[in-house]
């Protein structure tokens, strides 16, 4: 099993540096891979959370990470899709991934805070048709020459896009979700799944459903790794191992405290327990 930290971008903390400080932290404590978290404005239950407290930008956070790491994967747990614009997506992640090294996981999910959504303009019930075809863009743009694209929310016709991304064909696209319209996304888009605070149990049965999704979509290759994004506290050796058996391939894991110096001796204590 292969563990992954999640940066508390998300929390509040005054100074971005202390943040990226953390996952230079957890690759050195042997994590595997290092994450951060993806919102626009603070909207819904994270204003609830946060007032006007700051959630750092998740890519220029992750670039500054990839500059201070050397061998951790870095993701986003998740970029919200129907805030960003494809072209414009494409050519930051595509240089994310030369700076990286080829180190990038792209998580990409619909999104769930109408509020957000209104705040941006964006419509909110047409988030996962949006979504879907943003993923067709990306990777068009990412392997073709001249890309070109024709559909209801994207249309363009010899677009060039440089540079490509350093991983061929493209990053990793791990689609997050829970639900059968996500498992839907996952099997027809995804090249994994990336899904949140599910039990073992919960893992197995929508892996059976997402292999039921795939062959309804005629794929043939792997459905490739399952990330399951967990509760730090709620993780031992033996829930490891449950997870595993259900299928999970990495566990990705959150620690819900604003304080840095507690989210590295969480790190440190979960390492000297786990690796």
């Amino acid at each position: 099993m292969k563990f992954g930290f999640v940066l508390p971008n998300h929390l509040g903390v005054e100074d971005p540096a202390d943040i990226v400080s953390v996952g230079v932290h957890a690759e050195n404590a042997g994590f595997d891979s290092v994450w951060v978290n993806h919102h626009v404005v603070n909207a819904g239950y994270v204003r609830d959370r946060l007032g006007d407290q700051p959630y750092h930008d998740a890519l220029v956070l992750l670039t500054w990470l990839a500059s201070k790491t050397h061998y951790v994967r870095i993701g986003t747990s998740v970029l919200v899709l129907p805030y960003l614009h494809p072209m414009v997506l494409a050519r930051e992640l595509a240089t994310l991934d030369h700076l990286s090294e080829g180190r990038l996981v792209v998580g990409v999910g619909v999104g769930s805070l109408p509020s957000e959504n209104a705040a941006l303009g964006v419509p909110y019930k047409t988030r996962g048709a949006y979504s879907n075809e943003f993923i067709e863009v990306l990777k068009s743009l990412w392997t073709e020459g001249e890309a070109s694209y024709e559909g209801e929310y994207f249309e363009f016709e010899d677009v060039i896009s440089s540079p490509k991304p350093l991983q061929r064909p493209h990053p990793p696209i791990m689609v997050g979700g829970n639900h059968r319209v996500a498992l839907r996304r996952v099997a027809t888009h995804g090249d994994g799944w990336h899904p949140l605070m599910l039990t073992p149990d919960g893992v197995r049965e929508r892996l059976e459903s997402l292999r039921g999704e795939a062959e309804g979509v005629g794929r043939k290759e792997g459905l490739g790794k399952v990330l399951v994004r967990l509760d730090m506290a709620n993780v031992t050796p033996g829930t490891v191992a449950d997870y595993e058996a259900a299928g999970a391939t990495e566990l990705v894991l959150s620690f819900s405290n604003p304080d840095v110096q507690e989210a590295r001796a969480e790190i440190d204590r979960f390492a000297a327990a786990m690796f």
